[in-house]
């Protein structure tokens, strides 16, 4: 079939702008494919994939998958990039891969509103996107890289302690940062980590009120982060 590569048990589609997977992959390709990139496409649903039992990487950057994404079970999946789609939802969305991916090690979601870092926009700091890692860390306490980076040892016992408190909460505003989102350049991304891209580079205007709680000016950011405050158990936000 024209646009398909084949190399072993790696399969690629890329760049064939398909809305949905073609059933003529799974028919064709599903009982035998352990690494499927469907990459550069226009990927709403993911409902082909049921017969892709076998997968173990699966690669869906720069498609147009959102909150409503669904994945077939896939036991013996440990590698997943949506790296540039239009997740926004975090929370559910890592409910349903704990659910579905058990066996998952690698997940980059780079370039989604979910993922509070400079690519979604520059005003998010260093500290948005490590409350961010320790949130996911939280539901997914297997993930051993986390976007680009390695999850380390102080990270986990971090997200074991604090993780349930730094839920993710979309403001009202958030249709209009998404717009905002979608007219940035278009960044190319690839499924596996990379020590020479630098994203800690992190900005971002934090206005302190004494004594009450810490607040992030989110005029650009697509976040507010929630957690408890250390030293008198009140909530701040």
């Amino acid at each position: 079939m024209s646009g398909v590569v084949v190399s072993g048990a790696q399969v690629s589609y890329i760049g064939q702008d398909c809305e949905e997977i073609p059933e003529f992959l799974g028919r064709k390709y599903g009982r035998m494919a352990k690494r499927l990139d469907l990459s550069f496409n226009l990927l709403r649903s993911l409902e082909g994939l049921k017969t892709f039992s076998y997968l173990e990487e699966l690669i869906l950057d720069n498609n147009l998958l959102g909150n409503d994404l669904l994945l077939p079970r896939l036991p013996h999946l440990h590698t997943l990039t949506l790296n540039k789609n239009q997740i926004s939802e975090l929370e559910s969305l890592l409910d349903h891969l704990a659910e579905v991916v058990p066996s998952l090690q690698y997940l980059s979601l780079l370039g989604n509103m979910a993922c509070p870092n400079e690519l979604v926009c520059k005003e998010n700091d260093e500290d948005d996107y490590q409350r961010y890692r320790y949130f996911v860390l939280h539901k997914l306490s297997n993930l051993k890289f986390l976007d680009t980076r390695k999850v380390t040892r102080k990270e986990r016992e971090e997200a074991l302690v604090r993780g349930a408190f730094m839920k993710v909460v979309k403001p009202k505003d958030a249709k209009a940062s998404s717009d905002a989102a979608s007219t940035s350049p278009v960044m190319h991304y690839t499924p596996l980590p990379s020590g020479s891209r630098d994203l800690t580079n992190h900005r971002a205007s934090i206005t302190v009120v004494p004594g009450l709680k810490i607040g992030v000016d989110l005029h650009c950011a697509s976040w507010s982060w929630y957690k408890l405050k250390p030293c008198s158990g009140n909530q701040v936000s």
